[in-house]
């Protein structure tokens, strides 16, 4: 059972309480490049992404953000590391949340600067922690980057933060690998009570880096932990954005986009089913309703399973049965089965 957290704003999106869990990205892009960051971040807002953040290394960066806030639709953050300078120019800026790692950025003064202007202009701040970027004192007491380590460390940034009377926070706590982290954040969600910001850092290249982010995101969301998501993968910000709805449609914790179910094929199959189910699966992409769409490739399972989705095909020998909530339509030869299905759909619900 999720647990509602306090609720923060970022721009119009909220995070906590029982709003649905967010996905987000960051661009790959060098930020200074306006032009070509704004055009990676509308990609990303075609692809549904509701959080963008990007990187801010150098007064350019920091410089760029006014005009790309100006010329994008979704809420944008601003990643800090080291200068907490570039925190305040970005939060003049008029970004809608800045993220820092508290234990990159300075003494206590420099924190309180960012805290002080974040306060005035009401945006919040993601404390970001990992295992590579732990204060030396935490590594001396633990002598390993540990989930406990780095709980200890969250800690002791969130007594900073209430020192300075802030508590407009996102938290997030990535280890060295699944394990560690969901360790760590399932400590956290126990003991604090801000949002939670879910990532496996440096997750690898998009295939084995989606595997292993649906894993450790998956079981963290399946206990209810967790409120924004970002999967980190080595490509096209745009699959990130992809994976992260994958994951959250698998758990049905977003439900407003329609979701494919297909069989794997084995020798019983007689038409060109990854071919259909390519086809179905992008003709899909155009619709915004919470349907379930079925395409089976035999008389196995094929039946059944259309007629459990609101729509469905269930293949025979180069042909196949188009049903629509349990009911069969019609039967058509294979070269007609998606046109068929999407004649159905369309007579059945808007889009």
């Amino acid at each position: 059972m999720r647990k509602p957290k306090r609720i923060v704003a970022v721009g119009p999106v909220k995070l906590g309480g029982f709003h649905p869990i967010v996905v987000q990205s960051m661009t790959k892009t060098k930020t200074h490049d306006v032009s070509k960051t704004i055009r990676q971040i509308r990609r990303l807002e075609r692809a549904r992404c509701e959080i963008v953040r990007v990187a801010v290394v150098n007064r350019d960066d920091a410089a760029a953000l006014k005009k790309i806030k100006q010329s994008i639709g979704i809420p944008l953050v601003a990643d800090i590391h080291f200068d907490y300078r570039l925190a305040l120019k970005a939060i003049e800026a008029g970004v809608d949340k800045i993220r820092i790692n508290p234990g990159n950025i300075g003494d206590a003064r420099k924190i309180a600067a960012i805290t002080k202007r974040a306060q005035d202009k009401n945006i919040p701040i993601r404390v970001g922690v990992n295992s590579g970027s732990l204060p030396r004192t935490v590594l001396m007491k633990f002598k390993h980057p540990t989930a406990r380590a780095i709980v200890e460390t969250v800690r002791r940034c969130l007594d900073t933060f209430r020192r300075n009377r802030f508590y407009n926070i996102v938290i997030s706590a990535k280890g060295a690998d699944v394990g560690s982290t969901i360790e760590a954040y399932t400590m956290i969600d126990k003991n604090f009570q801000y949002p939670l910001h879910l990532g496996i850092t440096e997750a690898g290249l998009p295939f084995r880096g989606g595997i292993k982010s649906a894993v450790g995101l998956g079981i963290l969301l399946h206990q209810g932990i967790g409120d924004t998501i970002r999967v980190s993968l080595t490509g096209d910000p745009v699959l990130e954005v992809v994976a992260a709805f994958e994951i959250l449609h698998a758990l049905e914790l977003r439900k407003e986009h329609p979701v494919l179910i297909s069989c794997p094929m084995c020798g019983r199959c007689e038409v060109a089913l990854e071919k259909i189910a390519r086809n179905v699966d992008r003709r899909l992409a155009q619709y915004n309703r919470n349907i379930k769409v079925a395409v089976m490739g035999c008389v196995v399972n094929g039946p059944g399973e259309a007629r459990e989705a609101d729509f469905g095909i269930a293949c025979g020998k180069h042909r196949g049965i188009i049903f629509a909530k349990g009911k069969e339509l019609k039967r058509v030869r294979e070269s007609q089965l998606v046109d068929a299905l999407f004649e159905v759909i369309d007579e059945n619900i808007n889009h």
